[in-house]
Protein backbone atom coordinates (compact mmCIF):
# COMPACT_ATOMS: atom_id res chain seq x y z
CA UNK A 1 0.00 0.00 0.00
CA UNK A 2 0.94 3.42 -1.08
CA UNK A 3 -0.64 6.75 1.00
CA UNK A 4 0.09 9.89 -0.93
CA UNK A 5 -0.03 13.07 2.26
CA UNK A 6 -1.26 16.77 0.38
CA UNK A 7 -0.01 19.53 1.82
CA UNK A 8 -2.06 22.61 0.50
CA UNK A 9 -1.76 26.11 1.00
CA UNK A 10 -5.64 27.56 0.49
CA UNK A 11 -6.80 31.10 0.03
CA UNK A 12 -8.26 31.75 3.58
CA UNK A 13 -11.06 33.40 2.10
CA UNK A 14 -12.09 29.89 -0.16
CA UNK A 15 -12.51 27.87 2.45
CA UNK A 16 -15.94 26.91 1.64
CA UNK A 17 -14.86 26.58 -2.03
CA UNK A 18 -12.14 24.10 -0.74
CA UNK A 19 -14.40 22.18 0.78
CA UNK A 20 -16.48 21.71 -2.13
CA UNK A 21 -13.23 20.31 -3.43
CA UNK A 22 -12.67 18.38 -0.82
CA UNK A 23 -15.97 16.25 -0.50
CA UNK A 24 -15.92 15.88 -4.77
CA UNK A 25 -12.20 14.17 -4.20
CA UNK A 26 -13.24 11.86 -1.43
CA UNK A 27 -15.67 10.36 -3.48
CA UNK A 28 -13.39 10.57 -6.47
CA UNK A 29 -11.07 8.59 -5.25
CA UNK A 30 -12.86 6.16 -3.49
CA UNK A 31 -14.58 5.71 -7.01
CA UNK A 32 -11.61 5.21 -8.80
CA UNK A 33 -10.02 2.28 -6.60
CA UNK A 34 -8.19 4.17 -3.58
CA UNK A 35 -9.25 4.89 -0.23
CA UNK A 36 -9.56 8.64 1.24
CA UNK A 37 -8.53 9.22 4.64
CA UNK A 38 -9.84 12.44 4.72
CA UNK A 39 -9.39 16.05 4.04
CA UNK A 40 -8.31 18.04 7.17
CA UNK A 41 -9.34 22.09 6.88
CA UNK A 42 -8.12 25.04 9.15
CA UNK A 43 -9.61 25.22 12.24
CA UNK A 44 -7.22 26.65 14.86
CA UNK A 45 -3.61 27.74 14.19
CA UNK A 46 -2.71 29.17 10.52
CA UNK A 47 -5.87 29.41 8.39
CA UNK A 48 -4.25 28.85 5.01
CA UNK A 49 -2.86 25.17 5.31
CA UNK A 50 -5.13 22.51 4.73
CA UNK A 51 -3.98 18.36 4.20
CA UNK A 52 -5.49 15.50 2.84
CA UNK A 53 -4.18 11.77 2.69
CA UNK A 54 -5.36 8.87 0.51
CA UNK A 55 -3.76 4.98 -0.30
CA UNK A 56 -3.45 2.90 -2.98
CA UNK A 57 -2.95 -0.53 -3.29
CA UNK A 58 0.35 0.10 -5.00
CA UNK A 59 2.13 2.79 -6.87
CA UNK A 60 0.98 0.87 -10.00
CA UNK A 61 -2.46 1.54 -8.72
CA UNK A 62 -1.93 5.27 -8.63
CA UNK A 63 -0.09 5.59 -11.44
CA UNK A 64 -3.00 3.73 -13.13
CA UNK A 65 -5.39 6.39 -11.34
CA UNK A 66 -3.46 9.43 -12.59
CA UNK A 67 -3.95 8.20 -15.87
CA UNK A 68 -7.37 7.58 -15.90
CA UNK A 69 -8.34 10.70 -13.57
CA UNK A 70 -6.77 13.21 -16.73
CA UNK A 71 -9.83 11.78 -18.56
CA UNK A 72 -12.60 11.48 -16.36
CA UNK A 73 -15.37 14.09 -16.83
CA UNK A 74 -16.03 14.38 -13.05
CA UNK A 75 -12.39 14.62 -12.11
CA UNK A 76 -12.37 17.24 -15.08
CA UNK A 77 -15.30 19.22 -13.26
CA UNK A 78 -13.32 18.97 -9.96
CA UNK A 79 -10.02 20.89 -11.23
CA UNK A 80 -12.16 23.32 -13.09
CA UNK A 81 -13.66 24.37 -9.91
CA UNK A 82 -10.81 25.10 -8.01
CA UNK A 83 -9.15 27.14 -10.73
CA UNK A 84 -12.41 29.20 -11.19
CA UNK A 85 -12.39 29.57 -7.34
CA UNK A 86 -8.61 29.96 -6.95
CA UNK A 87 -9.14 27.66 -3.88
CA UNK A 88 -5.69 26.43 -4.18
CA UNK A 89 -3.00 28.65 -4.13
CA UNK A 90 -0.41 25.53 -4.33
CA UNK A 91 0.24 22.27 -3.01
CA UNK A 92 2.74 19.65 -2.27
CA UNK A 93 2.62 15.80 -2.64
CA UNK A 94 4.51 12.99 -0.34
CA UNK A 95 4.06 9.31 -0.69
CA UNK A 96 4.37 7.15 2.67
CA UNK A 97 4.24 3.51 3.31
CA UNK A 98 1.78 3.08 6.30
CA UNK A 99 2.56 0.69 9.00
CA UNK A 100 -0.70 -0.56 10.36
CA UNK A 101 -0.36 -3.25 12.91
CA UNK A 102 1.11 -2.94 16.23
CA UNK A 103 3.50 -5.45 17.90
CA UNK A 104 4.87 -6.14 21.40
CA UNK A 105 8.30 -5.33 22.36
CA UNK A 106 8.68 -9.10 22.84
CA UNK A 107 7.71 -9.93 19.83
CA UNK A 108 9.77 -7.40 18.04
CA UNK A 109 13.16 -8.39 20.29
CA UNK A 110 13.41 -5.81 22.15
CA UNK A 111 13.23 -7.37 25.68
Amino acid sequence: MITCTLTYRIDPYQVAAFETYARVWIHLVNRMGGQHHGYFLPHEGANDVAWAMFSFPSLTAYETYRTEMAQDAECQAAFAHAQKTRCILSYDRSFTRPVLDGATPAELGLI
